[in-house]
């Protein structure tokens, strides 16, 4: 009777599929890495990186399956409470940067499905364009300030959506030649040599745009134990998760190379800034000429994420700040000042902390040259930022391998200790690297200064609230 409310492990694996991969992802492999040759960097993200990642995920979850799941409860019982404050606190400032690319991304989608090209928007005059920005990132923050979530069910619409709009590409633009075979299609290099990328210094710091691409799958460590035979279904789910992701970056790669010259993407620093920024809608407008049906598949992608985007604006603003401070061992490191709730019971002072942080690189924003360049440059950052929450995952795990004595996960990702400690630092290695690797732009030192800055900010901030709340007790006692 148990058994059969168990999730089968192809299900787990769908879940896995729908959290972790999108659309934009192929996009940003297929611009900053010069076309078809992103294939074979998809190939050893997925073998070197993904795979162990995805399994050490399984077997955190599976020793802590009491615990919810969460990165910052797995470093509780690993490591102790400061270190899972310092994890919850790299969680919620990973999305300071993530919030403020979201008002963009969704004043483009609106652009797109008002003007239908992506020349008006990239026309518009930066400060006009941010200033709008900073008006529609304070209206959400009003909206979560009031303890609403009213776009919590169109989020998972527009999510799923985008889901089937992405698989829906790929099928769509292999059968296009079938149907249209005059649409002007794009013959991509498939050999040896036109498949083997230049590992030159805009490549090493690209390689965290990979990283950010397929981080994520720590979310569905909830479901490890609630699989039928979690130590045989778990990591089945998972390599079945690899297996799609990797199908689906190679056939999107191809897709994209039917569309697409890389020589015209890279040909000047603005062409590429405009294949970052519309990239994915010029992909749904050309989908939409092959079949005849003029701009109807662009407008519906438009739609899609213009919710999406304005969705999870609101929700990166409230959920985030709600894991940090509804955790009752971060709450001994975190001044009561932000702890204060209004009548709605939002945490207020958070949200203003918000507001000055992310309303912060908004406006840093107003001075960069392009609507297009913002939203390159915003892209760099999240890549930079948003993986750093996934070294906790690795320090969670290696804690967990050297204590095995205490826990007892049900699954276990490999019986060998000494290759799960090697797995566990190679990927902290890894995703450490590419984040400092990715910081630097070629050619573009405010970006660079923007993709340092930030996180020296954002850990600063972190390491004094502790010290704060210390001098509150003192006071206090």
């Amino acid at each position: 009777m148990e058994n059969t409310k168990k999730i089968d492990w192809y299900t787990l694996a769908f879940m896995a599929f729908s959290t972790v991969w999108g659309f934009g992802n192929v996009l940003n492999g297929f611009v900053y890495f010069n076309g078809v040759q992103v294939i074979f960097s998809w190939v050893l993200m997925f073998a070197l990186y993904f795979v162990p990642y995805a399994l050490m995920v399984g077997e955190l979850g599976s020793a802590f399956k009491q615990s919810g799941g969460g990165v910052s409860s797995w470093i509780h019982e690993t490591i102790g409470p400061k270190c899972a404050y310092y994890a919850g606190w790299t969680y919620w400032a990973c999305h300071v940067t993530y919030i403020a690319s979201k008002g963009s991304g969704g004043l483009k989608a609106l652009s797109w499905m008002v003007f239908q090209n992506g020349s008006t928007y990239d026309t518009f005059p930066t400060i006009a364009v941010q200033m709008a920005t900073l008006a529609v990132f304070l209206f959400f923050c009003w909206v979560a300030s009031r303890g609403l979530n009213p776009l919590k069910k169109l989020a998972t619409i527009a999510g799923s959506s985008m889901f089937v709009m992405s698989i829906l590409f790929i099928l769509m633009m292999f059968a296009a030649p079938v149907i249209n075979p005059n649409g002007g299609f794009v013959s991509a290099d498939y050999t040896v040599k036109g498949l083997i990328p230049q590992f030159n210094v805009n490549y090493f710091t690209s390689l965290s745009i990979l990283v950010f691409a397929v981080g994520g799958c720590e979310k569905i460590s909830p479901y490890v134990n609630k699989v039928k035979d979690p130590s045989k279904g778990f990591p089945k789910g998972m390599i079945m998760l690899a297996v799609m992701v990797m199908v689906c970056a190679i056939l999107g790669s191809i897709a994209m190379g039917m569309m697409f010259d890389p020589a015209v993407i890279n040909e000047s620093t603005d062409s590429f800034k405009s294949y970052v920024s519309n990239g994915a809608y010029w992909s749904f407008q050309k989908l939409g000429e092959y079949y005849h049906v003029g701009n109807l598949l662009l407008v519906i992608y438009a739609a899609c994420n213009a919710i999406g985007q304005f969705s999870t604006l609101v929700l990166s603003i409230d959920a985030p700040l709600r894991i940090l401070l509804d955790n009752e061992d971060a709450r001994q490191f975190v001044p009561s000042g932000l702890l204060k709730k209004n009548e709605h019971g939002a945490y207020i002072n958070g949200i203003k902390m918000v507001i000055c942080l992310s309303g912060s690189i908004i406006l840093i924003q107003s001075f960069v040259p392009g609507a297009a360049s913002v939203l390159t440059q915003l892209n760099k950052l999240n890549s930079v930022t948003m993986p750093l929450r996934y070294l906790w995952v690795f320090a969670a795990y290696i804690a967990l391998r050297k204590s095995l004595n205490k826990f007892n996960p049900e699954y276990k990702f490999t019986k060998n200790q000494t290759v799960a400690l090697v797995a566990g630092g190679w990927c902290f290695f890894v995703t450490a690297v590419c984040c400092l690797l990715g910081m630097y732009v070629e050619g573009d030192i405010a970006s660079t200064a923007l993709n340092v800055i930030t996180p020296v900010v954002l850990t600063a901030l972190g390491l004094i609230l502790p010290e704060l709340k210390k001098r509150e007790t003192a006071k206090a006692n």
